[in-house]
């Protein structure tokens, strides 16, 4: 701790942990005042009454007292005979001139005064807690997705201006160097479980300072350069995310997804039941409607799991839910069920095998997208420098580099350019040359993502979203990208259900887990009225943890 006395009131088992230390500097200042007047009150009586002999009540006393410590007049009961009341009195003068001068050092002055301010005092009690030591990104995006998930933090901002306008807006952040140990101190490093650094060269000294105040804390390190991966490990780091890596390959595994094969959907399947990730693009019918409006409802064979809308997964799915572009609905039935479904979703093109990709811009993103490319995919690659596997340079702003890479022929164009104005014109004049392409996009920021479906992209992936649910994943277990590949889909015995609706057996577990439907006869029932009979198969789908909650209340 820094040594001043006011750090008893961040301390994790302070009273009212929900208040800032300033809020509960106030409050304690403010009790102790009133304890004193009271003190004062029920001393002034007795010494009225057995040292004046003037008997009055107690509040004639505390209107005295509350005259004299305010020095706003000497009291109505002047004078007093008696010398030891004049000394209490006089005593009772002087602390309420100490009490004036401290209400003006603790309350007035730091209102009004220009030294700079201590955003520690803002912090609220914590434990457990996750100190961010610099973020690099779109911090409020990553801060308000902590909230969400009601994860406790303390954001330590290298950038002063940025640290105040955080704290402003409310968010728990403080400025200082992520290097100092004083001031990881004042993020409460001792009581932290884990620390995630985006601090960029300087990863791995923050690393080291972190783990020498608390070698317990579970580290997490973001990097830009996927070598620096075993290097970041090596001093300590326990995970080490790579977003623009990650956005890159999950954008080079959905030109396979799309395919119109289940084994390249990678349906998962249990028994005659498949479960698939199915894409809404920006003309679908589905777009803009809610769940409960769309064919999806009450459509026989089929049942919706979850949905992955922007950047969050939902399960289940509410289905007052506006669908929106991008959306990846997660479906299970019949495999004819879900091939009719996936037809719909796709719009105006139907989703078909690609053979032939372009990538645009080879930077990390664009070489983790060409190497999670199938082998049997033609990949055409551009970058504005040569280098390996870069097939054609030049600008991908120009219409005739697009052409040399042969995009009239491509059936997908992955691009992955650093600027976000660079991709929103590649993907607009992709969509003059040809508009039988399936495009996908990385863009930075998250409200470049309408831009770019509005520009014509499939699909859009913001780094500045994946980066917060990446960090959300490995604080709270869960998954970002691949929302099929964290769930589980199950066959139970439905004994405990008989008799009851679909509709009623759901709402009476308090696993957040979907029902699918039941397997009768050999045959899937995903009618919400169907009442379940001995004999039957309940089919239920959610994740580990929902699985697991289900059959610990009913397996």
């Amino acid at each position: 701790m820094s040594g001043d006395w006011t750090d008893i009131f961040a301390d994790k088992d302070a009273p009212l942990p929900w208040l800032t230390r300033r809020q509960r500097l106030v409050v304690a200042y403010a009790a102790v005042v009133v304890a004193v007047v009271l003190l004062y009150t029920l001393l002034y009586n007795y010494g009225m009454r057995t040292l004046e002999g003037r008997d009055h009540s107690l509040f004639r006393s505390f209107t005295t007292v509350t005259e004299t410590m305010t020095t706003t007049g000497y009291g109505a009961d002047a004078p007093w005979s008696s010398p030891l009341m004049n000394l209490f009195v006089v005593f009772m003068q002087l602390t309420g001139i100490v009490i004036g001068f401290a209400t003006l050092r603790v309350l007035i002055i730091p209102l009004f005064e220009r030294t700079p301010l201590d955003l520690s005092d803002r912090l609220t009690a914590k434990d457990d807690h996750v100190v961010v030591c610099e973020y690099r990104r779109d911090t409020a995006v990553l801060l308000d997705e902590l909230e969400r998930l009601n994860v406790e933090y303390v954001l330590l901002e290298s950038d002063e201006e940025e640290a105040k306008r955080l704290s402003d807006e409310g968010y728990q952040a403080i400025h200082g160097d992520p290097e100092d140990g004083a001031q990881l101190e004042r993020a409460l490093i001792r009581d932290a479980s884990a620390l995630v650094a985006d601090a960029g060269d300087r990863n791995a000294s923050v690393v080291l300072t972190a783990l020498r105040h608390n070698p317990d804390l579970r580290v997490i390190s973001f990097t830009d350069t996927p070598d620096h991966d075993a290097a970041l490990r090596e001093v300590g780091a326990d995970a080490v995310l790579s977003p623009d890596a990650l956005i890159g390959r999950r954008l080079g595994q959905k030109t396979a997804a799309w395919a119109d094969t289940p084994e390249s959907m990678g349906d998962a399947t249990v028994g005659d039941v498949r479960i698939r990730e199915v894409l809404v693009r920006r003309n679908s019918p589905l777009c803009g409607v809610r769940i409960e409006d769309t064919a999806l409802a009450g459509r026989t064979g089929l049942s919706l799991v979850g949905a992955w809308i922007d950047g969050d997964l939902r399960l289940p799915v509410d289905p007052g839910e506006v669908v929106t572009p991008n959306s990846v609905l997660i479906v299970a039935g019949t495999e004819s069920a879900i091939d009719d479904v996936q037809e719909f979703a796709a719009g105006l093109r139907p989703p078909r095998r690609h053979a032939n990709v372009v990538v645009a811009g080879m930077g990390v993103g664009g070489r983790a997208a060409y190497d999670a490319l199938p082998e049997e995919v033609t990949a055409t690659t551009i970058d504005q420098q040569e280098g390996r596997h870069v097939d054609v340079v030049g600008d991908v702003r120009d219409p005739e580099t697009l052409e040399l890479a042969g995009i009239d022929e491509a059936s997908a164009l992955v691009v992955t350019v650093e600027d976000d104005s660079t991709a929103m014109l590649t993907v607009a004049i992709a969509r003059t040359l040809t508009d039988d392409i399936e495009i996908l996009v990385r863009v930075d920021g998250t409200a470049k993502s309408p831009t770019a479906f509005d520009a014509g992209a499939d699909y859009v992936l913001s780094t500045q979203r994946v980066s917060a649910r990446l960090l959300a994943r490995e604080l709270r277990g869960e998954d970002v990208l691949t929302p099929l590949e964290q769930l589980r889909i199950v066959r139970t015995e439905a004994g405990a259900f008989v008799g009851r609706t679909l509709a009623e057996a759901s709402a009476e577990t308090r696993a957040e887990c979907v029902f699918v439907g039941v397997e009768r006869d050999g045959a899937l029932v995903t009618d919400e009225e169907t009442t379940i009979e001995a004999g039957d198969l309940l089919v239920v789908a959610g994740t580990d943890a929902t699985i697991r909650e289900f059959e610990r209340q009913f397996a």
